[in-house]
């Protein structure tokens, strides 16, 4: 997923700074771990409910996202990047704007 964001943040001309919150799928703590360390960001913009739910397998961003939503974390503007992968060989990352 590293390489994933990596190229996700080239092509829309961001930088890691920029990015809000990153919402990774939440499969187990060490790949989130992974990522944060890549990018080089505090835990603080990679929220995890992991501890709460467990694996919720395709499900995990979806109600992260609405995690944060409803807690009021999240502002008009905020970028966020949502990274997800699944058995075999697929993954999808997106960088959305937060528009509520």
């Amino acid at each position: 997923i590293t390489q994933d964001i990596k190229n996700a943040l080239e092509k829309t001309n961001l930088k890691s700074q920029d990015i809000k919150y990153y919402l990774i799928h939440q499969a187990n703590k060490r790949i989130l771990e992974t990522a944060q360390s890549f990018l080089n960001e505090s835990w603080d913009k990679f929220p995890t409910n992991l501890q709460s739910l467990g694996n919720t397998s395709a499900a995990s961003i979806p109600i992260l996202l609405d995690e944060l939503n409803r807690s009021g974390r999240l502002q008009k503007g905020d970028l966020i990047l949502l990274s997800a992968f699944g058995g075999g060989l697929t993954a999808g990352v997106a960088v959305i704007e937060w528009s509520y």
